[in-house]
């Protein structure tokens, strides 16, 4: 019986985004929390094991950017869940830290979350442009990310969302990871560099990464035909 497939979707953007891929695959999407149906759940800690609480034993996990991040924890804290563990655009802190310069300046990000605080729907179209920036597609990619994503959510739940962003640190559970891993990354990624998948890499033990060049936060959209053959070469391995 082969594993089932679930892949965790990103910030603010929902499952729209995702769908080609996932159908693709003959996988399912769950929704974060606050998602959708999905009730909101404030700490990560508790989002991890309410998630990790729907899977089947052995699920091939996936997870973009945010998503990314609650599957790389939920691989490392309930190994019997996940048998395969894909991270696309994913990183162990958003924000830079002592140790871990490949991201975004804290400041950055509370100037962002004050913005969305105070007009969600205006800054929505500059942060899937800005993640888009070095992608040899960008504007076709914003534009069909735009066009698929889901309704917005509350402001309660995507300021949420950034305070993961903000506190979350996965530094100690990522050398935990048992499952065999792939990472899949955008070259161009301006949101998740590329140094910050490779030093996430080299803390999996036995993690493989692919790197698309000129792609950006989005493999998923700007290289269609590249990422499910990427994925399913892993699936079938």
């Amino acid at each position: 019986m082969t594993a089932p497939l679930v892949f965790l979707p990103g910030w603010c953007l929902g499952r729209g985004p995702l769908h080609s891929a996932v159908d693709a695959l003959g996988g399912e999407i769950i929704d974060l929390p606050g998602y959708g149906t999905s009730p909101l759940i404030t700490d990560f800690d508790q989002a991890v094991d309410a998630i990790a609480g729907r899977l089947q034993a052995g699920t091939t996990l996936a997870g973009w950017s945010l998503g990314a991040q609650l599957a790389l924890a939920i691989a490392a804290r309930h190994p019997g869940k996940v048998g395969k563990l894909v991270l696309v655009a994913g990183t162990t802190s958003f924000i830079q830290r002592d140790g871990w310069p490949h991201a975004m300046p804290p400041a950055m990000l509370a100037d962002f979350s004050a913005g969305i605080a105070a007009d969600a729907e205006a800054m929505l179209p500059r942060f899937v442009g800005g993640f888009n920036r070095g992608d040899a597609r960008a504007k076709e990619v914003t534009r069909q990310l735009l066009e698929l994503a889901d309704q917005r959510p509350s402001s309660d739940v995507l300021l949420a969302g950034l305070a993961w962003l903000r506190e979350v640190d996965l530094h100690s559970d990522a050398p935990r990871i048992t499952a065999p891993t792939l990472l899949i990354h955008g070259a161009a990624d301006p949101l998740m560099p590329l140094a910050a998948a490779e030093a996430l890499a080299a803390l999996i033990p036995g993690a493989r990464l692919d790197a698309f060049a000129d792609c950006a936060h989005a493999p998923f959209i700007s290289r269609p035909d590249d990422f499910l053959a990427c994925l399913q070469a892993f699936l079938h391995d």
